[in-house]
């Protein structure tokens, strides 16, 4: 059993040890980054200790608080507010401060956090009580810079910067949401309403406008139809004109040709009245006469002038048409008038394709000279004591 006296010293060696691991341990202060230790000496504010490894005096150097100097977000719990048209509203806040002032932070004021939300609660009510409902709900930046500019101002004694304020939500009562959503029902409907009816309107001017072009540019068309049309008509009569004035033809030509349009004059199913032109006897005399048997000699055609009208008992028309009125018609077959006036024209120009062909033969034969045999030609049926006119 050892003595009391190795037992005491024992135990005082054992003292001694834990004291200066204790006062070691004290001494040595490790501060994080992002973070400030306030050290006071005695009680009293000694310095602020920054990121890394400290010495301090063993019980008397004493850390009194730990101050974080990142930035904190903070978001208040919903807060009524009354607007200046007497509504209640519940306003959620959110703020964005940092602590750039540790002492002051420590020393200024108790709890840095609950005296911002209480500063931003009578801050806000100050600002939303002077806006109506409408201009709370429309001008957050509005309100969330007067809550900034006010807070920043009285938390910079305090050694905090307030960053950014933010109105999370505005919440009018239940009866004031109804009211707006019906209102801003009624408002997009009106939207609407007003925006189909300017559709509508641009669409019937835009459908006016079409059609006012496509009746312009139909009758500049059909008005460059016609011009061109006319233009076409006109320059077919010149060539016409000039071709005959240039060709010259005479009397035989103009009578042959008027005999061949006599077929035509009598073709239809509905025709009932025919009627034989005067000229029909004047040209079947040209025709005679240009082949050498019914001429009077004068050397003129009788196509070269009209023929004149002959009426019995009544008024002549003045007209190139012969209309022969007497008491008792003799009524004729229109096709048995037609055929034979056919007949006598074959007959008429076989007979001058003979005396043609006669001449040039005997033209040929020099030594053996014959004269060209006469033709005669045929005596026209039609006259003024006949009437050619013959009831279908």
């Amino acid at each position: 059993m050892p003595e009391p006296q190795t037992f005491t010293l024992y135990v005082v060696l054992l003292l001694l040890i834990l004291f200066v691991a204790t006062a070691i341990a004290k001494a040595i202060r490790i501060v994080p980054q992002a973070s400030a230790v306030i050290v006071e000496r005695l009680g009293r504010y000694s310095r602020t200790l920054d990121a890394g490894l400290h010495l301090l005096v063993p019980f008397i150097d004493k850390a009194r608080a730990v101050v974080d100097l990142r930035e904190q977000v903070v978001s208040f719990p919903p807060q009524p507010v009354i607007t200046s048209d007497n509504l209640v509203v519940s306003i959620d806040t959110v703020i964005y401060f940092q602590p750039t002032d540790p002492k002051a932070a420590t020393y200024e004021i108790a709890n840095y956090i609950q005296g911002i939300e209480q500063l931003t609660v009578t801050t806000l009510r100050n600002v939303i009580g002077s806006l109506d409902l409408e201009q709370t709900l429309t001008s957050r930046d509005q309100i969330n810079g007067q809550l900034r500019g006010v807070l920043d101002d009285a938390t910079g004694r305090w050694g905090i910067r307030v960053n950014r304020v933010e109105l999370k939500a505005i919440d009018p009562p239940a009866s004031v949401q109804d009211s707006m959503e019906k209102q801003m029902r009624a408002e997009r409907d009106r939207r609407a309403t007003i925006l189909n009816a300017e559709g509508v309107k641009q669409s019937h001017i835009l459908t006016a406008e079409g059609e006012k072009q496509g009746q312009i540019l139909r009758a500049e068309g059909t008005a460059q139809s016609a011009i061109l049309e006319a233009q076409g008509e006109a320059r077919a009569i010149l060539q016409v004109f000039d071709a005959i004035h240039k060709g010259n033809p005479d009397s035989k030509l103009l009578a042959y040709q008027y005999l061949q349009m006599l077929p035509q004059i009598a073709q239809g199913e509905s025709n009932k009245m025919w009627i034989v032109p005067s000229e029909l006897t004047q040209a079947l005399k040209g025709i005679g006469d240009a082949l050498g048997t019914g001429g009077d000699g004068s050397g003129s055609s009788p196509l070269d002038g009209p023929a004149g009208s002959v009426t019995d008992g009544a008024h002549s028309s003045g007209g190139s048409d012969l209309d022969i009125k007497v008491d008792e018609p003799a009524l004729e077959d229109p096709g048995e008038a037609l055929r034979r006036a056919r007949a006598e024209a074959a007959e008429a120009t076989a007979e001058a394709e003979r005396s043609t062909r006669t001449a040039s033969g005997s033209s040929r034969r020099t030594d053996r000279p014959t004269s060209p045999p006469e033709a005669a030609a045929p005596e026209p049926e039609a006259t003024a004591d006949e009437p050619p006119t013959s009831q279908g």
